[in-house]
């Protein structure tokens, strides 16, 4: 539920063609700010590169005995006493698909936060995109878009994106085929349980997943005092508090044990996940997921003050 006055520009069924209009208008900002963060961020990410079949050198490293003798770096070989191999780098592309949830409940945007949750949900998606482009991951994205191993697979995600059905709750992952990553970019505000339900089966499947929670500080800190009426996005349903303050603490406890209790389950099917605010840089949710992607322990984090 949000404050009225604090939504922006809610949808219903009646203008969903508004709706799709306002999203379109929105991504080609979200790319420019996608790819100054990637830019900002790019000099720290290191692919996932490894020995194998391939065209591109990765090293030199001590020769075995009974290696190839047709894989000796000679010249190399004859600057010392030492005898190398020249290692090439592993070329298959890693398949990485990337998700932001599009629901009413993501246009949200207290006074307090630097974006709406959909906005910046779109710039991590974009940026994450941008720099896995640039590693020469494959990137898709579930309904929208197949993967695709190119340059500019932002600006194809960012396109495919202007012109994709409205949709809300997780995507269908139907089309997800072998060993893949996937990326989920939402505020998730359904029950940890009926959340869990959705995600369990992936997990079961094989695939390995990184969820990014997207929160506004109004939602989080629930700064409302004296008489406040909040409205559903979703189903326009409104409550109306005489004195807010007085539900602060139960609904604190509740967002913030929602939060813990999702944490908690995905970390425990060997998923990974961050909590990241609206007033702080998405630059420090693209390096906690990208270090997750790199397996790299991170912890999660709401990132740093803007």
């Amino acid at each position: 539920m949000a404050p009225i006055g604090q939504i922006v520009n809610p949808t219903s069924g009646t203008d969903a063609l508004a709706r799709a209009r306002q999203r379109a208008s929105l991504v080609p900002d979200c790319l420019v700010e996608a790819k100054r963060i990637a830019n900002s961020v790019i000099a720290g990410w290191h692919g996932r590169r490894k020995r194998g079949i391939g065209e591109n050198f990765w090293q030199f490293r001590p020769y075995s005995e009974g290696e190839s003798l047709s894989r000796i770096d000679w010249r190399r070989s004859a600057r010392d006493d030492h005898t190398y191999i020249r290692d090439r780098e592993w070329e298959a592309a890693h398949t990485v698909w990337l998700w932001a949830d599009m629901s009413p409940s993501m246009m949200y945007k207290s006074t307090f936060g630097n974006a709406s949750k959909e906005g910046r949900a779109l710039v991590i998606m974009l940026a994450l995109a941008e720099i896995l482009a640039r590693s020469g991951e494959r990137i898709g994205c579930p309904g929208v878009m197949e993967p695709i191993a190119a340059r500019n697979a932002a600006e194809r995600l960012a396109t495919a994106l202007m012109h994709a059905p409205l949709s809300g709750g997780l995507p269908d992952t139907a089309m997800i085929r072998g060993w893949s990553e996937l990326v989920l970019i939402g505020d998730f505000l359904d029950d940890a349980a009926a959340v869990m339900a959705r995600i369990s089966p992936l997990a079961r499947r094989g695939l390995r997943g990184h969820v990014i929670e997207i929160a506004d500080p109004a939602e989080e800190l629930f700064p409302y005092d004296g008489r406040t009426e909040f409205t559903d996005p979703e189903t326009g349903s409104k409550l109306t508090s005489g004195r807010a303050e007085h539900i602060r603490e139960a609904y604190t406890h509740a967002y913030l044990g929602r939060r813990y209790d999702l944490g908690q389950a995905l970390r425990h099917m060997g998923w990974t996940f961050v909590s990241h605010r609206t007033d702080h840089l998405a630059s420090e949710a693209l390096v906690a997921v990208h270090m997750h992607l790199s397996g790299m322990p991170a912890k999660a984090t709401h990132g740093g003050q803007s």
